[in-house]
């Protein structure tokens, strides 16, 4: 009766990779808005918070090996997008080295930085045509 139709993936381009990023990333979506908005400096906004960043590393380190399709490229392989990913892999590590240190403050900003830079305006740019998001929901 009704079917669904979503585009195959670009597996010749991305292969496993499109699979582990959207394993990774989805989830941290969620996660990263409820460590948000959960009281802060429990223990659950710990042990979520170390997941979501685990999730945002893992995702950040293998969308460095995914080549840009859309835009301007530099080696042929990274795209602007890409920026997103070294934002991401320099921002995890900070925000847990502060958070350790007691300064809150700075750990507050590497974690809105995060979500907003990586999450959701990287999130945007990923439904722009041409990229496989945007052949999932617009076509």
């Amino acid at each position: 009766m009704f079917q669904l139709l979503i585009p195959d993936p670009p597996v010749h381009a991305y292969g496993p990779l499109l699979y582990v990023h959207l394993a990774t990333i989805i989830p941290a979506v969620f996660l990263g808005l409820a460590v948000f908005v959960m009281r802060k400096g429990t223990q659950w906004h710990r042990r979520i918070g170390y997941v979501y960043l685990t999730c945002m590393m893992i995702t950040g380190i293998v969308t460095l090996f995914m080549p840009a399709f859309v835009g301007a490229k530099l080696w042929n392989h990274f795209g602007f997008i890409h920026l997103f990913s070294l934002l991401t892999i320099w921002t995890v590590p900070r925000a847990i080295i502060n958070a350790r240190a007691g300064r809150i403050r700075a750990h507050k900003g590497n974690m809105i930085g995060l979500y907003i830079g990586a999450v959701i305006i990287a999130g945007v740019f990923t439904f722009m045509p041409g990229r496989y998001m945007h052949s999932v929901f617009f076509s």
